[in-house]
This record gives structure tokens, C-alpha cells and sequence, in this order.
């Protein structure tokens, strides 16, 4: 085997993330996406020893496990790769993975809880960015998600099974618009032109609505007839928010340089377990809203009685967690790096009437040094990329009974956790949430203990 040879075989173990690996003449053999029990065509990328890196060109026969009858743009569309899969298959194929890479991390002897499947495993996303593009080069202005393995190919989603109907309602209405308006889209590789994205957020606990258009500044397009046609739409959510929003970055990133309010005002609230949260167009919320209340249950009940904790929120984004605990909190703190997040989270606690939370602004590792409580509890939310060694030190310095991992990214987990025991923390117990069902992505909550 070697480099551009161009090889079938039958996919083997799907592991986290959305890989696969298949031994292949005592080679591991590794591919972005497949799933077990496909045939495929690939060409091999890279080789080394007893290794190899390839690219799939054809999908040549199902898996015996595809039984589910996917949406119309499933292998076409970048997004949900295990769609074709029945849904208690995935929950079974991600459980495994979990603990696959904590085996191969030597960390065993903990209380493992399985995995917890999302109370909706279609129409679950309260948001969805979508860019504008065209499907072929020279074609009609489409507006969607990226085309599988292209960075340019944009397919307009109308038959997405992520979103309810107010989304593809938005969505198919506002490209029907815009087409004949003949307005240029936005090319990141010259950076001209006008249309860059649509952001819909709905709050599903409140049912409001929130249309973002984002245009550069390149044209002085009156928005006032697209904000008639929305609101003329026939929708199940009440529209409370139409924002026009001004990117000149060169990044293919939503960013604002400046924010119009079209319509209505400039967030959403939602309700998590009896609280309420205001939702700024920028702001971190998880995408998955009943799975959130079920992710931040599990976190509630591994803690338990805390009545008289004081509780440490890292990585709290707008507060959230920390806000859940709350109610039988001592006191709890929360740590955020991104100041317009920590603004958020103060103003969301002081909706709830929550008078012993405060949220501070700075880097996790430098910022609980400057704590004058120690605490109790500590809960870390971190990105995907994890905790950082220096601030696992830091945290385990404070020398807290208990503390509450929630992860996005078992890889960097199951990492973090090996760094956790060198400061006298041992795993007790491990519970999944599938907060992105038809796709390779799993939550994990773990709970550690001082026993050193």
C-alpha cells in the first residue's frame, strides 16, 4: 500500500469523533467517517509504519446497521453522518467509544452509568448558522450548511431533520428573497460581496424567535421589505427579534461590527429547569435545550446535597451550570474568559433572583487564584480542547472534595483526568449524554473525588 493507491474494504471499528479504523494488510487503516460494515472506495493520503491515512471517493454498499431512512440531503450535506443509524444503535456505538478511550487510558474501577439518549433525537437544534453560497460554481444563490468535504459548496437544507418547520420556513423564504433581489453572496477567498449568513435561534421551553441576517458593508441594502416578508411568515414561534448584522471580517466566522435591531428586540429567553436565560445573538447556549436540562440533571444529582458548598463554576460561559446549582448553594463563583459571557451570565443570576452568584471575568488559571473563598465543589465545563495542565494544577490546588467534570470532548477527558490523578483525584462515577444525536458527538459528566 501506498501513497494515491486507491483501495476497497469493508469499514471495521468506528471510533470517536467521527473516524473509523479498519486493519488492512496489518495495517491500521484510518478514514473520516464510515461507518461499520460499509464498503467503500478510498485512495490512501499517507502512509508510515503499520499505518495509513485515506480519503473515501465512493460510498459502494450500506451497512447491515443503516436502517433508518435518513433525510434527502444525507451524504450530500457535511452534517449528520450516523442519520442511516437507529438511534439506540448510536447510543450503543458512542457508549462503547466513551469507554474505549478510558480504557486506553488505564482508568477503571469507577461507577460507569451507560449512556443517557436525548429526550428528542430529531428536531432538537434551538440554532442553526447558515451560510450563503452557491451549490456549483456560476449556480443560483443557495443558503445552507457546507456541502460534505468542500469548503465552498453550499446546499440549502430544506429538509433538515436537526430543525422544526419555523427553521426551514426562514431558511427556504429568506434564499427565495435574496435570489431575487440578485445580490452577491460573500467570497472568502476575494472577500467581495455582500450576503455571509443567517442565524436562526429559538427558544423551545418560551417559543421565541430570532432571525440574524449578516451582510457585509459592501452594499446599503434596505432591509425594511425583508423584515415585512418575515414577519408575514406563518410561523409556530413568535418572532420577537430580526437583527441585521454587519461583518467586514475577513474570517469565515460570525462576528459583529455592528448590530441592527430590525424588529422587536436584540435576544431571546429561554427556560432551563425553572430558570430563565437571556440569549444574545453572540452568545453561548447549548444547541440542544431538553438535553440540556437532562445533561445539567445528571451533573445536579452526581453532586447532591450542597447546601452548604461554596462552588466554583469554571469555564462558565453565561452561567448556566453555575445557576442550576445555585438554588442550594452557599455561594457559587463563576469563571469566564469572555467578558460579554460573564455580563450575560450576571444579568441571567439576577433575573433568577440568584443574590449568591457572581460571575468574574479572566483567565480560569490566574483568576481562582485571586479567590478569597476556597471551595467545596468545583464544576468545569471547558471547551474542546479541554483543561489546560497548568490550570489542572491550579484547580487541584484548592484541594476540593469533589469535582464535577462536564465534557464535550471525551479525547481531551479522559487526558485531563490522568492529569487530575497526579493531584490525588480518582474517577468515581461516569455518565454519557448524547446531546447530538445523528452525529459522533457525545457529552460525558464525571465525577471526582480527593482521596489523597
Amino acid at each position: 500500500m501506498k501513497r494515491r493507491d486507491i483501495i476497497e474494504f469493508e469499514v471495521d471499528k468506528m471510533e470517536f469523533g467521527g473516524t473509523s479504523v479498519t486493519k488492512i494488510e496489518n495495517r491500521d487503516v484510518s478514514m473520516k467517517g464510515g461507518i461499520t460494515g460499509q464498503r467503500v472506495k478510498a485512495i490512501v493520503q499517507k502512509t508510515k509504519s503499520g499505518k495509513a491515512d485515506v480519503k473515501m471517493m465512493e460510498l459502494l454498499e450500506n451497512s447491515p446497521i443503516e436502517t433508518q431512512t435518513p433525510c434527502k440531503h444525507f451524504n450530500q450535506c457535511g452534517g449528520c453522518s450516523i442519520l442511516s443509524v437507529p438511534y439506540e444503535k448510536q447510543l450503543e456505538i458512542k457508549e462503547r467509544q466513551v469507554l474505549d478511550l478510558f480504557l486506553q487510558q488505564d482508568l477503571i474501577g469507577f461507577e460507569f452509568l451507560g449512556i443517557q439518549g436525548s429526550p428528542l433525537n430529531k428536531l432538537y437544534r434551538n440554532k442553526m448558522e447558515y451560510t450563503f453560497g452557491d451549490e456549483v460554481k456560476g449556480g443560483p444563490l443557495t443558503l445552507g450548511l457546507h456541502k460534505k468535504g468542500r469548503h465552498i459548496d453550499i446546499l440549502t437544507v430544506d429538509g433538515c431533520f436537526l430543525v422544526d418547520n419555523d427553521f426551514i420556513s426562514v431558511l427556504t423564504s429568506t434564499v427565495k428573497y435574496f435570489n431575487e433581489k440578485e445580490l452577491p453572496y460573500y467570497r472568502t477567498m476575494s472577500h467581495q460581496g455582500y450576503l455571509r449568513n443567517l442565524v436562526v435561534r429559538k427558544g423551545i421551553n418560551t417559543n421565541e424567535l430570532m432571525v440574524n441576517i449578516v451582510t457585509s458593508s459592501q452594499i446599503d441594502f434596505d432591509m425594511a421589505e425583508y423584515k415585512e416578508m418575515l414577519l408575514n411568515l406563518e410561523l409556530e414561534a413568535e418572532l420577537v427579534s430580526i437583527l441585521h448584522t454587519i461583518n467586514d471580517g475577513l474570517a469565515d466566522a460570525v462576528q459583529c461590527d455592528e448590530l441592527r435591531v430590525l424588529h422587536g428586540r436584540d435576544y431571546i429567553t429561554e427556560e432551563v429547569l425553572g430558570l430563565k436565560f437571556k440569549i444574545s445573538p453572540f452568545s453561548f447556549f447549548q444547541t440542544n435545550t431538553k438535553g440540556a436540562e437532562v445533561l445539567y440533571s445528571i451533573a445536579r444529582d452526581f453532586i447532591g446535597d450542597h447546601s452548604d458548598k461554596v462552588i466554583f463554576d469554571l469555564y462558565s460561559g453565561t452561567g448556566t451550570i453555575g445557576q442550576v446549582m445555585a438554588g442550594k448553594a452557599k455561594k457559587v463563583y463563576g469563571i469566564e474568559i469572555i467578558e460579554e459571557a460573564v455580563k450575560a451570565a450576571n444579568e441571567n443570576a439576577k433575573l433568577n433572583g440568584l443574590s449568591n452568584c457572581e460571575f468574574i471575568a479572566g483567565d480560569v488559571g490566574k483568576t481562582v487564584k485571586n479567590l478569597k473563598d476556597k471551595p467545596d465543589l468545583i464544576i468545569v465545563d471547558p471547551p474542546r480542547p479541554g483543561v489546560h495542565k497548568d490550570a489542572v494544577r491550579d484547580i487541584s490546588g484548592f484541594g476540593a472534595k469533589e469535582i464535577v467534570y462536564i465534557s464535550c470532548n471525551p479525547r481531551t477527558l479522559v487526558l485531563d483526568l490522568v492529569e487530575f490523578k497526579k493531584y490525588g483525584y480518582e474517577v468515581e462515577k461516569v455518565k454519557c449524554m448524547d446531546m447530538f444525536p445523528n452525529t459522533p458527538h457525545v457529552e460525558s459528566v464525571v465525577l471526582l473525588t480527593k482521596v489523597l
